[in-house]
């Protein structure tokens, strides 16, 4: 005879078998179908992270990568590896965290650039997701690069890479698009006035009770160091970052997710001894390396949603091209905030050819304490020989 202590235990194991079948079978479904066009509004509806999917809260994959390609080799071989990885993988959908190039060097930031990027995101079966890095623009003004006006391209990248709510891939998603015109543009190629300008790469989704967002947060000091530094972009860039963010957390809790994931481009620093990042006082959050500072007032904004948050936060980031994940965030007394981790993709070095062309598959299941289950992807094709 049972009792009611054990009745009540098997009633909650069938319960979450129910919702991870129901995801299972929504996934299914919405891998089977055939691309998907901007007019056809009601099945991209249906996809992960449209209309109605929240409920379904079963266990799920997707894939993080960026700071690819930086090379011929690594655009020719090293990238179509990844991408048949993980599309084997069956990810229901990925990530690209930002650099569509090296910082200094070829490829120039022509036209073909984004256009050859959207051809090649849209070699995943599953939605891709993409936000900008400071190769695509704030560094496009360097003579190896073009020496093109940042903010001009910029605008550009807009325009080819964000024109509509969906993602790239094969099959896409809808998302929430930043269309408030807090941050600046150019009005043509050829005047480069400054206008405001809607921060459509600015993106929210939801699947399975986590709450996905890309915010436009650059390496290079955030565009506020280097040549062609432009507070006036920066401020405006940065007030609406910190007010998606803000918007994002808010919509979270009316969902009840039970996690939130960030990613943006930039490793902002969290500490003093942080590998090629911004030196900064973790409990502060002030720069202390003496450069411009283009990240405290986010992250002090950050974390104080973090804390009232209280359930699982993840930064994504790429830029120092470094793997790793930590926790890193402190509290303004100097206590470790544990419901933030820190994840950074793999990268590149371009010195060691398709070794580093790697990617990060993360497990989200929302019945866990820790929701997400980090896993690097060694793809062997992009591996020597002899390893």
């Amino acid at each position: 005879m049972t009792t009611i202590v054990e009745q009540r235990q098997e009633q909650r194991r069938r319960s979450r078998w129910r919702r991870r079948t129901l995801m299972t079978v929504f996934l299914a479904a919405t891998c089977a179908l055939g691309p998907v066009h901007a007019r056809d509004n009601d099945a991209q509806d249906r996809g992960p992270g449209g209309n109605g999917d929240d409920d379904q809260r079963g266990r799920y994959a997707i894939g993080l990568w960026g700071d690819l390609p930086y090379s011929d080799t690594q655009a020719t071989v090293g990238i179509p590896n990844l991408i048949a990885d993980m599309n084997r993988a069956h990810v229901a959908f990925s990530v690209h965290d930002g650099d569509l190039k090296q910082g200094n060097g070829a490829p120039i930031c022509d036209d073909a650039l984004y256009t050859r990027s959207v051809d090649t995101f849209n070699t995943l079966q599953s939605p891709a997701m993409f936000t900008p890095g400071d190769n695509d623009w704030t560094d496009c003004d360097r003579p190896k690069n073009g020496g093109f006006n940042s903010l001009e391209r910029l605008t550009h990248e807009r325009q080819v890479m964000f024109a509509t709510p969906f993602s790239f891939g094969q099959h896409r998603l809808r998302q929430e698009v930043q269309s408030t015109p807090l941050c600046l543009g150019v009005a043509d190629a050829t005047s480069l006035t400054k206008v405001p300008a809607r921060c459509v790469e600015n993106r929210r989704w939801t699947v399975g009770g986590v709450t996905f967002v890309t915010l436009n947060i650059q390496g290079s000091c955030n565009n506020l160091c280097g040549d062609a530094a432009d507070p006036q972009e920066f401020d405006a860039r940065n007030r609406a970052d910190i007010a998606w963010m803000q918007e994002t957390f808010d919509e979270a809790v009316a969902r009840h997710s039970v996690a939130v994931m960030i990613i943006s481009q930039a490793d902002p620093g969290f500490s003093q001894s942080e590998f090629d990042a911004p030196q900064r006082d973790p409990v502060t959050l002030a720069q202390t390396d003496g450069n411009p500072d283009g990240f405290q007032e986010f992250l002090l904004a950050l974390r104080e949603r973090v804390i009232a948050f209280g359930r699982p936060v993840a930064y994504v980031h790429g830029d120092s091209h470094y793997f790793r994940i930590d926790k890193p965030l402190l509290d303004a007394s100097g206590r470790r905030l544990q419901n933030f981790t820190r994840v950074e993709t793999f990268g590149d070095h371009a010195e060691m050819g398709n070794t580093d062309v790697q990617w990060v598959k993360v497990v989200i299941d929302p019945d866990s304490p820790e929701v997400f289950w980090y896993q690097p992807q060694v793809v062997r094709a992009n591996l020597p020989p002899q390893l």
